[in-house]
């Protein structure tokens, strides 16, 4: 596991990324202010104090391998680093008329998602949107279709879509540490899972004509 010497407001913006968690529930995963987290968006280069090094420590120590993975990337020094850099791949698996979702921890609560994955320098989102379904659930998928890019509207991270076919393999939770399950859900139910403010537009779009 990569050890931090010293946590600045770039290295814990790069843990929220990574444990995916909006401003306030980063705050209160670490005790702090939620204006605090505002100001390492701000100020990547500020140096917390000596008692929140020590909780971002503990944060990272707890997190589980995914999560490390995630930052291990975000983490890495990059000519002038932003969080905001980071690009996710997520993947829609269809299998007739259902949609694939994992069922991810946070803060007390679970959410239904779509399964994602890092994009790291280099690599094809295409690719990882692939590799990671696989490597988290288990199904095995080929894309169909590019649907399109945003940045997240919640956490400021770049996404990327791909609607994508099921070739084989049954759901299996692959990363129990960061998901409680995974499932495939009825795509006429899908808001029941997500709300439907929270979906994509092009997604809801593509599963329609699907």
């Amino acid at each position: 596991m990569d050890v931090i010497d010293t946590w600045t407001g770039r290295t814990a913006c790069a843990l929220q990324a990574a444990m995916r968690d909006t401003n306030e529930a980063f705050a209160a995963r670490l005790g702090v202010a939620v204006r605090t987290v505002a100001g390492w968006h701000a100020q990547p280069g500020i140096v917390p104090r000596p008692e929140i090094q020590q909780a971002l420590d503990t944060a990272h120590e707890r997190a589980g391998e995914a999560v490390r993975r995630r930052f291990a990337a975000l983490a890495r020094p990059a000519g002038v680093a932003q969080p905001q850099a980071l690009r996710v791949a997520i993947t829609v698996v269809v299998r007739g008329e259902d949609v694939l979702l994992v069922c991810r921890r946070g803060d007390g609560q679970l959410a239904w998602q779509f399964p994602a994955g890092v994009v790291k320098p280099g690599a094809s989102p295409e690719a990882v949107a692939v590799q990671e379904t696989h490597a988290e659930t288990g199904v095995h998928c080929a894309v169909r279709e590019h649907l399109g890019e945003r940045v997240h509207p919640v956490t400021g991270v770049a996404c990327d879509y791909y609607l994508a076919d099921w070739l084989a393999g049954e759901p299996t939770n692959r990363d129990p540490l960061e998901n409680v399950d995974v499932a495939w859900a009825p795509i006429r139910s899908l808001t029941r899972f997500i709300p439907a403010d929270r979906i994509y537009p092009p997604i809801t779009a593509a599963l329609e004509a699907a």
